[in-house]
């Protein structure tokens, strides 16, 4: 059946509701949900339910969209103080680690493609085009697995996977750019000459890119701000409106755009704005929706009887990535740094996840006549994300424990009761404790920090709105409001 106008909404519907559910019954067994929708596509697909979807470009665009908004709220959701102290080799793995991965994985590539599919000896440039595709982790199944893992990690691992894979799509997207136009220029060899242009192209792509992001991530500041509007939800509208300028605007003047929306959310999200929970409210719910819909184009796009043929060099390709050329970088790559075990850059090696990023940049070699292999490229990138989220996206929470990475994270008690910004006082959560009872068990027999009151108290599955006489026992947590510089330690929040 071929997608029209007439049956676009019913056929969409139907694959939403479907990879809800699907997503949803997956997740008890530990899949992750985004290979179940891509998964889904594939089923809905020519080779499955007979839908026809082979447009690349039209996939490429749906990508692009999804990608900004993943990205935007990505770094809205990232709060500066806890990437403070991990900035730098969280930043390192997403340049020069993406480089040294691109590197390693182009030389197995030449090297060992000859033998394993004769019919595509890559030379230098395409075999460095194929992995510069799948250098980088994606964004969207770092971000899904991690967050709905109940868990913590340790030795702030979580911020730093998620800051990599946030920020490590710019230095991909600039090489495979970079490849397919020395490829459309009909160069096949490289010369000091071409080195030199292409760094100079990645050094300018970064700088705008970044100040783009900068620049414009504050003007949605002040625009929010200002907005001043009755009605709330207007809000949310303006800041989509905001983060696809951050994209649009950067890439018109040159620069890389998949950073300037990830800067440009950091910003948002680590400055005082108003109506900030509704906004990431919407961002939240908007973000799921653009993965469901990337993941599921994405799946209608490949023909699953192709992939077969490109098995045998897509899962040899797959395991050095996986067992080597991420391992190699990550390790190089965090060298300088002492702050992080053997341990957790085993595990950071290990969250090397390939998903819809890779398949997206494949589409651009798909739209490049200069690219003579183009659909195999595809179905080996296609093949090797499908292997990747099996065998690493599964194991995610399994190899933390092996390695003693994870760590309890306590529940809030009061999740989804906040303050608003300009409010200069704090809610915290404190457990009552033996020590918390020692001079009586009523509300007014405890001693609370100074400027503090308990807002409500937490009894087994009942809420209470307390009173001075108000009996307490071992186990209720209490909220509380504050000044922000008298917090109590106790503090869940």
């Amino acid at each position: 059946m071929e997608i029209n106008a007439n049956n676009i909404m019913l056929v969409v519907a139907t694959l939403l509701l479907i990879s809800v559910f699907v997503g949803k019954a997956g997740s008890r067994y530990g899949m992750p949900a985004l290979l179940l929708f891509l998964g889904v596509g594939m089923l809905a697909g020519t080779d499955g339910f007979g839908l026809q979807f082979d447009s690349a470009q039209a996939a490429q665009f749906i990508g692009m969209i999804s990608l900004s908004i993943i990205l935007f709220s990505g770094g809205l959701d990232t709060k500066y103080r806890d990437i403070k102290g991990i900035l730098g080799p969280g930043l390192v793995l997403a340049t020069a680690g993406v480089l040294l991965t691109t590197v390693i994985t182009g030389a197995f590539i030449y090297y060992v493609f000859h033998w394993l599919a004769p019919d595509y000896a890559f030379g230098w440039i395409e075999s460095m085009l194929l992995a510069s595709i799948m250098s980088s982790t994606d964004s969207a199944s770092v971000f899904s697995i991690l967050n709905s893992s109940k868990s913590g990690l340790k030795q702030h691992l979580k911020p730093t996977l998620e800051l990599e894979s946030g920020s490590n799509d710019p230095m991909a997207y600039m090489l495979v750019i970079m490849f397919i136009g020395i490829l459309e220029s009909g160069v096949h060899n490289v010369d000091t000459g071409l080195v030199v242009d292409s760094t100079v192209l990645l050094c300018r792509q970064l700088i705008i890119g970044a100040a783009g992001g900068f620049i414009i991530g504050y003007i949605s500041v002040k625009i929010i701000n200002r907005l001043r509007s009755d009605n709330e939800f207007l809000y949310p509208v303006t800041m989509l409106a905001c983060a696809f300028f951050a994209f649009t605007l950067t890439e018109i003047a040159g620069g890389n755009a998949y950073l300037a929306v990830y800067l440009a959310g950091l910003v948002v999200g680590n400055n005082r704005i108003d109506l900030k929970r509704t906004i990431a409210t919407f961002f939240g719910g908007f973000t799921w929706l653009v993965q469901i819909i990337m993941f599921l184009s994405l799946g209608l796009l490949v023909n699953p009887r192709e992939l077969l043929p490109v098995a045998v060099p897509a899962v040899a390709l797959g395991v050095f990535m996986i067992l080597v050329a991420r391992p190699l970088a990550v390790f190089t790559s965090l060298l300088p740094f002492k702050n992080f075990t053997f341990k957790a850059r085993c595990y950071i090696s290990w969250v090397g996840l390939r998903g819809a990023v890779p398949i997206i940049f494949a589409t651009y070699a798909l739209m490049s006549p200069a690219v003579e292999h183009a659909r195999f490229m595809f179905n080996v990138v296609f093949f090797i994300t499908i292997l990747s989220l099996i065998i690493q996206g599964t194991t995610v929470n399994r190899m933390a424990s092996a390695l003693g990475l994870r760590d309890t994270l306590r529940e809030n008690a009061f999740d989804g009761v906040d303050l608003p910004e300009h409010v200069t006082a704090a809610l915290t959560e404190m457990d009552v404790n033996a020590s918390l009872l020692s001079n009586g068990n009523t509300l007014k027999e405890i001693e609370l920090p100074p400027h503090t009151l308990v807002m409500m108290v937490k009894h087994g599955d009942e809420y209470i709105v307390p009173k001075g006489n108000t009996h307490l026992y071992l186990g209720d947590t209490l909220l509380l409001i504050t000044e922000k510089n008298d917090a109590p330690k106790q503090s869940g929040r």
